[in-house]
């Protein structure tokens, strides 16, 4: 008993170091100072021109739906943004949308699976990908109508103020200060030699304390800094101990438990795949390999219907990302949009596996 507490206790804290090591330099720390920076520079009527319950659809939905090809981030990297865009006042279907799609439609990771694990998969993921987020961003605007409603009375009482250092600089410098800040967060975690990362991460470093120095205010940074701190101290304890958690359970439970469920594509088969991956915590690209040799995707063992319900689940939702969602959003909307993914990820694959299975 005491050495399987040991074990489990030990597969938590390695996965929690394994996590640390893999994400936090590359992948968090850019994407807390670029959801700071939303919060602190972006004006408040830029966010809502797109992302608004009154916008336009088609413009606040495709824009939020292809979110991930500019974004080559993972479900944790995107939380911090999502939690960004909604104190900006998005709609909660946009900012759904943009929640799926950014892990989603990971440009990378699209690429990465369509060369390991052939062509017709990778292609299902990347329409299934932007099909779904508009689709469950409009439920989740649908459902939680009330959410949106109250959002437009907020901005409709609110003042609207142009602060003057923003209208002192030139046009082109915030949207230079985060092009830079997307690109320190690409090229660090790009598959690039860890020394051309460094040296071009270190190049965007210089380029954006130049804008800070020449075309910020003292005030402006310390409120991009103070923003930035106050969503890092809400969302990375829950997400370390999230991570602990699954390390636990897959210590009791691993993946390779479920490997004889996953032969066909019926039904039951894409659901159980689609509920794997919404517990399991699959960083960016590591779901590739996963399905392909652990799920035997590539030896014929795991079918194409549960595979793309995991692809499609897997990275956009998990136990530690569920657990940050809650704390952002509340119970009962982290409780609907999991269920959506959940729901038609397993439709997506089940008409897929069934279409493949045809041909």
């Amino acid at each position: 008993m005491i050495d399987l507490l040991i074990g489990a206790l030990a597969s938590g804290l390695a996965s929690v170091l394994d996590y640390l090591s893999a994400h936090v330099l590359t992948c968090l720390v850019p994407a807390f100072f670029i959801a700071g920076a939303i919060a602190a520079f972006v004006k408040k009527d830029a966010i809502l021109k797109y992302f608004s319950p009154d916008a336009p659809r088609h413009i606040s939905y495709g824009i939020a739906s292809v979110s991930g090809t500019v974004l080559a981030v993972c479900s944790c990297t995107i939380l911090p943004i999502f939690a960004g865009i909604l104190k900006k006042g998005s709609g909660i279907g946009p900012a759904t949308t943009f929640l799926f799609a950014g892990p989603a439609i990971n440009i990378l990771a699209i690429i990465y699976t369509a060369w390991v694990l052939g062509f017709d998969l990778g292609i299902a993921r990347a329409v299934s990908a932007i099909v779904l987020a508009i689709v469950i961003g409009l439920a989740m605007a649908l459902i939680f109508r009330s959410t949106d409603v109250e959002t437009l009375k907020k901005k409709a009482m609110a003042p609207s103020v142009a602060g003057a250092c923003e209208e002192e600089k030139p046009r082109w410098v915030t949207p230079a200060f985060f092009a830079l800040l997307i690109g320190i967060l690409v090229f660090g975690a790009s598959p690039l030699d860890w020394a051309l990362r460094l040296g071009v991460v270190y190049i965007l470093t210089l380029a954006i304390a130049v804008l800070l120095i020449y075309y910020f205010d003292k005030d402006e940074v310390t409120d991009w800094g103070l923003e930035t701190w106050d969503l890092t101290k809400k969302i990375f304890p829950i997400l370390i101990g999230g991570t602990f958690l699954v390390g636990i359970i897959a210590f009791f439970l691993p993946p390779e438990t479920f490997q004889p469920y996953f032969g066909n594509n019926s039904l039951g088969a894409t659901f159980l795949a689609a509920v794997v991956g919404m517990i399991l915590y699959m960083p960016t690209l590591l779901e590739v390999p996963i399905i392909g040799t652990t799920f035997g995707y590539t030896t014929g063992h795991m079918a194409a219907g549960p595979a793309l319900a995991l692809l499609l689940a897997g990275p956009t939702v998990s136990l530690p990302s569920v657990l940050v969602i809650s704390r952002i959003v509340g119970a009962k909307k982290t409780a609907a949009y999991v269920g959506l993914v959940v729901v038609f990820a397993t439709i997506a694959g089940f008409l897929y596996g069934n279409g493949m299975s045809l041909l």
